[in-house]
């Protein structure tokens, strides 16, 4: 009887848990990152054409749960914003007037892309797929995502 309690009881929580997703936004490609349903691991999802990112979350938010978008915030080592921060404010506009009931919140990204680059040297990636920038985008969202979630266990 405890083992069935159990079992429910974890049925319940994924059915009200949903995941996080991540965006490494670009002017040319955005690397999309989501967690699993109970927001342990981080996991690459895409990546996609900037001109094409609301028809794909259109697609996705329709056929999975989504708690949180979690934006990356690019920023200079005085911690101020970078040059590129005017281009995601929009985007941050629009996301929050198309999906009004899913916070978005904001993460530091400095230095991903230089993670995500020395992450596919570690992991024995050819150099010729290293130049591959949409895997840099997917693999930074993941590292903005895999942070963001750190953080939150800190306090």
């Amino acid at each position: 009887m405890h083992t069935i309690f159990l079992e429910i009881k974890e049925l319940i929580i994924l059915e009200f848990m949903g995941k996080l997703l991540a965006i490494d936004f670009g002017t040319k490609r955005i690397g999309l990152a989501e967690t699993d349903p109970l927001q342990i691991i981080a996991s690459g999802l895409d990546t996609i054409e900037n001109k094409k990112i609301f028809e794909f979350l259109d697609g996705y938010l329709k056929s999975e749960q989504v708690d949180e978008i979690i934006v990356g915030e690019p920023k200079r080592m005085d911690d101020t914003p970078s040059e590129s921060e005017k281009h995601i404010k929009p985007f941050i506009e629009e996301l929050e007037k198309k999906y009004p009931n899913i916070p978005i919140k904001r993460f530091d990204e400095r230095y991903t892309s230089k993670m995500a680059f020395q992450t596919m040297i570690d992991s024995g990636i050819g150099k010729k797929a290293r130049r591959n920038k949409g895997l840099i985008d997917k693999i930074s969202a993941t590292i903005i995502l895999q942070s963001y979630m750190e953080s939150k266990q800190s306090f």
